[in-house]
């Protein structure tokens, strides 16, 4: 099949690397591009990690939906990627049980047009609708609705899976428990996902009836989090990362649920499905280095601050705005300039309260410019080995990738989140060493150990894979 070199980043637009790029129409298409990769040293036994993946450029193939994992989980420097772009067919909606059948090259929003006329929407949803299912498997995404729906996978009954060996496997959490639940936040490393069963979740109406309350610092944050949750399907909080002082921790918290058609001005209440995705506007990719700093960050959080109300409730909202505002700026991730950014996400157990304060304080004490910073609570976790979520808090920060002493932050808010027995997030991480990730993922051996079990002779590696030895 013709393939081309290219140039691939994450969604961060950091840590290039060139690798060629192959777009099969059909998963036979996909089994032929599938090889063993040469014969490696092999690697220490008690580790059980297929030995290519620790040789950086070596040959290998991963998998890659619409890019927008921040970091290089779809990358495979001197290797092969495999785009899911022509694999991007609804095959079967069932619009009575709302059971959608797709290839893994679907996207969030091609579900969102198929099922919210027949009222259904997905069942998660994480902050962008430009993910595929298969990245959305891979990286068993989450949403502002994990603390009562879970992650994405716990909504997939099954989905059919290309194992290293060319064989095509249809995989179950009660068949196949192990290969299910090594495959949900596995990024893509036990296999090429090309077919998945979605359950979407029923909805009377494609928009939200949303409250919000703005926050003075981050202990009222946490408790107004904890008593939303308890009351809303979705929250979430937007925080101010440069607060000092007393309002640190300070935050405007969303929190909602799909609305009625009663609940609907008189004008869209012969429409209440309407759903209009397409971006607005976009962002040339000219601007210069030093434009997000905490120079303009500081004023934009302290204008998005005091631009929210203290206390609204009822506001109609539609999906683009309630759950994917950045999705309505085409390219947003230019305005980082060329540099890029790193984005840092964790959680940490509930009764770890105090680290959530501290990180805010390394954050803001640090001037580190992030706009984009979310707190939010999760439920309990998934089997998944390497699926991110577990029941605690959870803070995603977007910060220009030449902040000054960033690593030194990062570092520090390593050592935070380990110490309180938390974890990053590896669709977002680009920087954490290879050494830090068994204190984070406990599960961590019995993944590689499946691994090498499953791909003996190393076919699957990603740029991830290599650095972080998986």
């Amino acid at each position: 099949m013709p393939s081309r070199t290219v140039t691939l980043t994450g969604w961060g637009r950091v840590a290039p690397s060139r690798a060629e790029l192959a777009e099969p129409a059909t998963a036979q298409a996909a089994a032929g591009l599938f090889s063993p990769a040469p014969a490696a040293p092999a690697a220490p036994a008690t580790l059980a990690v297929p030995a290519a993946l620790a040789v950086p450029g070596a040959p290998g193939v991963i998998a890659r939906g619409l890019g927008r994992s921040y970091n290089d989980a779809a990358q495979c420097a001197g290797g092969l990627v495999i785009s899911t772009a022509r694999m991007n067919k609804i095959i079967d909606l069932d619009r009575a049980a709302g059971l959608v059948t797709c290839e893994a090259g679907v996207s969030l929003e091609q579900l969102m047009v198929a099922g919210l006329p027949a009222g259904w929407f997905v069942p998660v949803s994480p902050g962008t609708r430009q993910v595929t299912v298969g990245g959305a498997i891979a990286a068993d995404v989450h949403g502002k609705n994990h603390h009562v729906a879970g992650s994405f996978t716990a909504h997939v009954p099954s989905f059919d899976l290309l194992l290293p060996s060319g064989e095509l496997k249809t995989v179950t959490a009660q068949d196949e428990p192990a290969l299910f639940w090594a495959t949900a936040g596995g990024m893509g490393l036990t296999g090429l996902i090309v077919r998945a069963t979605v359950q979407l979740k029923r909805v009377a109406t494609s928009r939200l009836r949303v409250d919000t309350v703005r926050t003075a610092d981050i202990d009222e944050t946490m408790a107004v989090l904890a008593e939303h949750d308890r009351a809303y399907g979705y929250t979430v909080a937007w925080s101010d990362s440069l607060a000092r002082g007393a309002s640190l921790g300070r935050s405007v918290i969303t929190s909602g649920d799909f609305a009625e058609p009663a609940d609907l001005p008189a004008r869209d209440q012969g429409d209440p499905f309407a759903f209009a995705p397409g971006a607005r506007l976009g962002v040339p990719d000219l601007f210069p280095p030093g434009l997000i700093s905490r120079y303009t960050v500081g004023p934009a959080n302290e204008a998005w601050y005091r631009k929210a109300p203290r206390q609204r409730q009822g506001e109609i909202q539609s999906i683009g705005q309630f759950f994917h505002p950045l999705d309505a700026i085409r390219n947003w991730n230019r305005v980082y300039g060329p540099a890029g950014f790193r984005q840092y996400q964790y959680v940490v157990p509930f009764g770890a309260e105090a680290a959530v304060r501290r990180s805010f304080e390394l954050i803001s004490g640090a001037h580190a410019p992030s706009f984009v910073t979310v707190l939010k609570r999760f439920g309990p976790g998934d089997p998944g080995l390497l699926s991110f979520p577990m029941a605690g808090w959870t803070l995603a920060l977007d910060f220009p990738a030449r902040t000054p002493a960033l690593a030194v932050l990062m570092e520090r808010l390593d050592r935070l989140v380990v110490a309180a027995g938390g974890r990053v997030y590896l669709a977002k991480d680009s920087r954490v060493p290879a050494g830090v990730l068994a204190d984070m993922y406990p599960r961590l051996a019995e993944f590689r150990q499946l691994r090498a079990e499953l791909d003996p002779t190393s076919v699957l590696a990603s740029d991830l894979s290599r650095r972080l030895r998986l």
